[in-house]
Formats: C-alpha cells, sequence, structure tokens
C-alpha cells in the first residue's frame, strides 16, 4: 500500500496551481550560486529581476531612476511593526507607488510625480506569476523553507504551508503553527504577505496575516455559483477558488482591509468566500441594470455611459 507523504500533496497543489497558469518551480533549482538562480543570496525574499521587469513593463514611460525608487519602496516598506509595514506595502501594491523624478523635457523640467504601477489587475496574464516550493530564506539567522511562496511579479504574495494528511500529529494547525514561527522568524516575507493557506491535502483554511485559528476558515466554493462537489478536496477547491488568476487578483485589490482593533493594533481583515461572490454578483447586477449609467464593453472594462 502506497503511504501518502507531505511531498506528494505539494506536488499535488503545484500541479493544480499550473493548471490555473502559475509557473512552477523548485526552491533549489533557483537558489543562489546556481545557473537558474532568483535571488543573489538566501536573505532575498523578492525575485529582483522578475519585479524589475514587471515594473518596467508596466510603466514604459516612466524613467528607470523612477522605477528604482519605486522598487526601493515596495521592498523596504515604512511602518514601526510587522502589521504597519504590511498595510504600507499593501497600499503601494493596490494604488500604485508614489515616486518623483528629475524631467530633463526642455520644456516642463524640474522634478516630477508619479504612480508606479506595480500590478496589472484588469489584465491577469500581463502579470508575472510563479510558485515555488521549498523556497529558502535566511533572516536573523533563521533559515526556513515554506512549502510554496506564489510571487506574482516577483513579490511574494502568499505562502502556502502543508501537512501530511496520514500524520496523526500534522494538522492544518500545526501548519498554521508553523506558519506563526516564520512570520515570527523571517518578518522581511511576510511583511508583503497578502493572504496565508493552510492544507493537510484534505482539510484546507485561509486567512490573513494577523488572522487567529478562528478567523481561518475554509473556501467552500469555485465559481460561487454552488458549493464545490463534496468528492473534491478541500485544498482543490481552496486554490482553484482563490489562485485562479482574476480571482487571487480581485481578492488581493478588494476585499483586503486594516482595521485598529481598538487598542492601537493593526488587524488585517478578508473577506471569505460568501462575501467574496455575493459582492461580485451584486456589483455584475447593478452594472447589467438598465438604470445604471455604465456599460461594459468586451475589451475595456467599465465605461462611463456618457463617452
Amino acid at each position: 500500500m502506497t503511504t501518502l507523504t507531505e511531498a506528494d500533496v505539494e506536488q499535488v497543489a503545484l500541479d493544480w496551481l499550473a493548471s490555473l497558469g502559475w509557473q512552477v518551480a523548485h526552491g533549489p533549482d533557483i537558489a543562489p550560486d546556481t545557473p537558474r538562480a532568483e535571488c543573489g543570496d538566501y536573505g532575498q525574499t523578492v525575485l529582483e529581476r522578475r519585479l524589475r521587469d514587471a515594473l518596467a513593463g508596466l510603466n514604459p514611460s516612466l524613467p528607470a531612476s523612477a522605477l528604482d525608487d519605486a522598487f526601493r519602496k515596495l521592498t523596504r516598506p515604512e511602518g514601526a511593526t510587522p502589521e504597519a509595514r504590511n498595510r504600507a506595502f499593501h497600499r503601494m501594491l493596490v494604488e500604485g507607488v508614489t515616486v518623483e523624478y528629475r524631467s530633463y523635457d526642455e520644456q516642463i523640467g524640474g522634478i516630477r510625480g508619479a504612480q508606479v504601477q506595480v500590478i496589472d489587475f484588469d489584465n491577469p496574464t500581463n502579470n508575472d506569476w510563479l510558485a515555488v516550493n521549498q523556497f529558502t530564506v535566511t533572516e536573523n539567522k533563521n533559515t526556513r523553507r515554506p512549502d510554496i511562496v506564489l510571487f506574482v511579479n516577483g513579490l511574494p504574495l502568499s505562502v502556502i504551508e502543508l501537512k501530511n494528511p496520514t500524520d496523526e500529529d500534522a494538522t492544518i494547525w500545526t501548519a498554521w503553527q508553523q506558519l506563526q514561527t516564520y512570520k515570527a522568524e523571517l518578518p522581511t516575507l511576510f511583511s508583503m504577505n497578502e493572504f496565508l493557506m493552510v492544507s493537510d491535502g484534505i482539510q484546507a483554511r485561509i486567512g490573513s496575516l494577523t488572522a487567529g485559528r478562528e478567523w481561518f476558515k475554509p473556501w467552500r466554493t469555485i465559481s460561487g455559483e454552488s458549493l464545490a462537489d463534496p468528492h473534491m478536496t478541500k485544498l482543490q477547491v481552496m486554490l482553484e477558488g482563490t489562485c485562479t488568476q482574476h480571482r487571487f487578483l480581485s481578492l488581493v485589490r478588494d476585499f483586503i482591509v486594516f482595521e485598529d482593533d481598538g487598542s492601537g493594533a493593526l488587524v488585517k481583515k478578508m473577506a471569505g468566500y460568501h462575501q467574496f461572490h455575493a459582492v461580485q454578483v451584486a456589483v455584475t447586477e447593478t452594472l447589467d441594470s438598465p438604470l445604471c449609467l455604465c456599460r461594459r464593453t468586451p475589451d475595456a472594462g467599465v465605461r462611463n455611459g456618457n463617452e
């Protein structure tokens, strides 16, 4: 009888991600000092070349100095706490990075400002999607290898921690506890995190950076039209329901907020599957209403009806 291992669960998750349009790489194959190295050393949590290429491709009219400034701000978000740095990063990711640069235009000249786009939210395929398993990170003399890190345009936006379903001592909650250790030991990696996922291959939960166990919730549907087939594993439902490229970007842009918990501490909140899909349906019905002043066009999203 074949015994299922954690590596098997990892590979199945990578296969599902690949089917959703993610490139897949094995951490040791892209480690520093290898021919396909994506990072200069194990202290880097951003895939620099991919991020720089994305910034240049999304902002072709901006000079290199402006893109360098955006790169610096993204990879070193400001804030006195990990949560504050995460909020600063999230704002730049969604709203763009505010930069200033010197213009050499003869008519304008001087210092100009701009918003550097980090992700193309309207055209998912215009971004770089990479899932890496066993990605090694070293910080403050701590070396860890999260099971799967999801990079968009070179930025580590999600971490998935997996356990072996046949090991009675390894549950989704030991995976959750492991993420808490990673957060404490690898703060730079998690300053750029949008959401976390845990699974034992069968059960699966998703939650925000600050969520306690009680706020790590199942994702029970893929399309939102109905609950997923009960014969599907919860891990597959979660990945297909949140990591399809357009859903992933929508979740990041429109369904994550930060709030003060009343004590001065920041709490990061994200929508559950029912909220996510209810809002999507409401927006679609509003836009399709004959009373709406907007109309949809096949190639241009939503436009004002008076254009």
